[in-house]
């Protein structure tokens, strides 16, 4: 006899015939159910589930409708083989009282068993109920849908007044919702239908608020008013009905009523009405509840007035907050500023500053602006006057009377630019004739044919002639009193000029900059050539010069993200660019005055000595040779190094 296949639940006969004897015997086959157990885990939101030794099985999550039927869990199959693992892990979007799991053998049409460990017990996480549920507003009623049928739930719901964002206070509660369909129905035909007025729905303690109202269906408006002992309020309408209000106390359970109901009725052909509410308990500063009392509709608004009374008490103590904060800022500004322009402005990479011209007044005004720079900006500054006094003083072997003007000018510029720095060549009166020579000179020489050689001999052979210059980083008092002329500048000067046009050919501008003295030179004696190269005429242009040498405020390093104290420090940076600029503008003047001084002594001398030799009538002789004279005690203005060619 053959095996028999067959579904489980169906009936089987089979029958027996032999010559002797004849049988029938009919049965019906059992439907095996596999046994199971479910064990939860909310935290992850996942079942799962362990059979028993034998068949494979299925296993699949779903939301039951009834105790006989159960939904959305196809997707969500696995099969269990036993013979390998005997466990199997259900992952499950939403974690519901109605998640169930089904498990059935893998046969055709088997019997299914389902167990749901949610049924009847709360939640870890409510969460999951909002997010997997749905509250539709219609007509005149609101309908709340979700993935288990409302019986599983004990949803209670209430209308609430939104004040803001995060609150919401109760202002009444809902009867019995009707129940269809396994959904949940909510009679709104008479609510009032307020953008604020929203429904908020509740299980195990946990809230969610649904504002669902929009502006075009409130059929009325108010708004107050408050005054020294009362509140006025305005309704607009334009139906005629009756409006009612009551102070009330705000808490978070709600508003509790105080004192009488005051009415107002909206009379015929008006679309606003006033109603006056006295406050009798000013000290506890209500709220007024207000509510359209016929025709009746459903909800309160609740209205917190501005209360008027002691605010002259608010505003004296916010004046004092206001005194206090000014003086403790001003203590603090002045405190600061004591520390001077070092403790906010600062430049910390070097300056190489080339002197262009041998006037007094232009050396007197660069001695200033180098005193500044390394004085109070915290500055290095090389510049050939002082690294020549320096090196008398030192005696080391690197200065510019050891290594010559041309080498020195050379290796700090290198140096400089090396370090990222600054090179500031000062224009000065004479600067764009020595320029100029410069030019002719270097054009000649190189028709010429002579090479750098002769040059650098020449500047060795000179380099011992004369050293009196800046004997120290000048004071400002003293600066202007340097008349000797000196033999570093111009052929400085001239290398300078040579390094800046190589810099500018092979387009490496940047680091470089131009400066000129307001009063002693325009802007027009500097060539075009040099037009792409940033310049600045001092101390007009201070604080763009400041910026340019990459000086910033220390604090606004610190305080990179708080904004007040970024502010303050800008504002005490530019206070401390002006006061060093009105320093040097000072400087400037004194040095132009006693310029204009001497010129002054110079030319009264000269006419006396005329007005002398005119009484005495002296020979022509004794004229040239008196002329001679006065010519050699004038102060040598013309250096020996003019126009040096590189």
């Amino acid at each position: 006899m053959d095996d028999i296949d067959q579904a489980g639940g169906t009936s089987v006969c089979v029958k027996y015939s032999s010559p002797s004897r004849n049988c029938t015997v009919s049965c019906t086959i059992p439907d095996f159910i596999p046994e199971f157990n479910v064990s939860v885990n909310q935290s992850s939101k996942s079942f799962n589930v362990t059979v028993g030794p034998g068949h494979k099985v299925h296993a699949r999550w779903c939301y039951s409708i009834n105790l006989n039927s159960c939904i959305n869990g196809r997707s969500s199959q696995i099969t269990i083989d036993p013979s390998q693992s005997q466990s199997g892990l259900l992952k499950i979007p939403y974690l519901l009282p109605c998640s169930c799991v089904e498990v059935y053998y893998t046969h055709l049409d088997p019997k299914r068993d389902m167990k749901c460990p949610l049924l009847g017990k709360n939640l870890d996480d409510v969460s999951d109920v909002w997010l997997s549920s749905k509250l539709t507003p219609y007509k005149s009623y609101l309908q709340w849908s979700s993935k288990c049928p409302a019986s599983f739930f004990q949803i209670s719901a209430s209308l609430c007044w939104r004040q803001h964002e995060h609150v919401c206070t109760p202002v009444f509660n809902f009867s019995l919702p009707e129940s269809k369909d396994g959904n949940l129905r909510y009679n709104i035909s008479a609510v009032d239908k307020h953008p604020q007025m929203c429904v908020q729905l509740s299980v195990q303690g946990s809230h969610n608020i649904s504002c669902l109202f929009k502006s075009d269906e409130s059929s009325w408006e108010v708004y107050t008013e408050a005054g020294k002992q009362s509140v006025y309020l305005y309704f607009t309408s334009t139906a005629q009905v009756q409006f009612s209000a009551q102070f009330c106390v705000l808490h978070e359970g709600g508003c509790t009523p105080i004192g009488q109901v005051h009415n107002a009725t909206m009379e015929a052909n008006s679309t606003q009405t006033v109603t006056h509410v006295p406050l009798l308990y000013p000290d506890e500063k209500p709220c007024v509840q207000v509510w359209q009392s016929h025709p009746a509709l459903i909800g309160r608004r609740i209205l917190c007035p501005y209360y008027t009374h002691n605010r002259w008490g608010v505003c004296a103590f916010a004046a004092l907050i206001v005194v206090v904060f000014t003086v403790m800022l001003g203590i603090f500004v002045q405190r600061v500023t004591k520390k001077g322009a070092a403790g906010w402005l600062s430049i910390h990479k070097p300056v190489l500053l080339v002197c262009s011209s041998e006037q007094a007044a232009h050396i007197s005004a660069v001695c200033a602006l180098a005193s500044i720079l390394q004085g109070e900006l915290s500055a290095t500054v090389h510049m050939a006057l002082w690294a020549q006094n320096s090196q008398k003083e030192a005696g080391a072997g690197t200065g510019v009377a050891d290594l010559g003007p041309l080498p020195w000018l050379y290796g700090q510029w290198e140096a400089v630019r090396k370090a990222q720095g600054q090179v500031l060549i000062v224009w000065g009166p004479e600067a764009k004739k020595s320029y100029d020579t410069w030019r002719e000179a270097r054009a000649a020489k190189r028709q010429e044919g002579q090479g750098q050689d002769r040059r650098l001999d020449k500047h060795k052979d000179e380099r011992d002639i004369g050293k009196e210059d800046c004997s120290k980083p000048c004071d400002d008092k003293d600066c202007y009193s340097m008349k000797e002329p000196s033999t570093v500048i111009a052929p400085v000067f001239t290398a300078a000029l040579a390094c800046l046009e190589r810099e500018l050919q092979g387009s490496k501008g940047q680091g470089l900059a131009l400066v000129y003295f307001q009063g002693l030179c325009h802007r027009g004696d500097i060539p075009k050539t040099f037009r792409e190269v940033p310049r600045y005429c001092l101390p007009k242009d201070f604080r763009g010069f400041i910026q340019e040498l990459g000086g910033m405020s220390r604090q606004m390093k610190k305080d990179m993200w708080h904004c007040w104290p970024r502010l303050l420090s800008k504002i005490l940076s530019i206070w401390q660019a002006q006061r060093l600029a009105q320093r040097l503008r000072t400087v400037l003047l004194q040095t132009q005055g006693k310029k204009t001084q001497e010129q002054s002594a110079r030319s009264s001398q000269k006419m006396k000595s005329n007005k002398t030799r005119g009484r005495l009538k002296l020979p022509v002789e004794a004229d040239i040779a008196s002329s001679g004279t006065v010519q050699e005690h004038e102060p040598l203005h013309v250096s020996p190094w003019r126009a040096e060619v590189l």
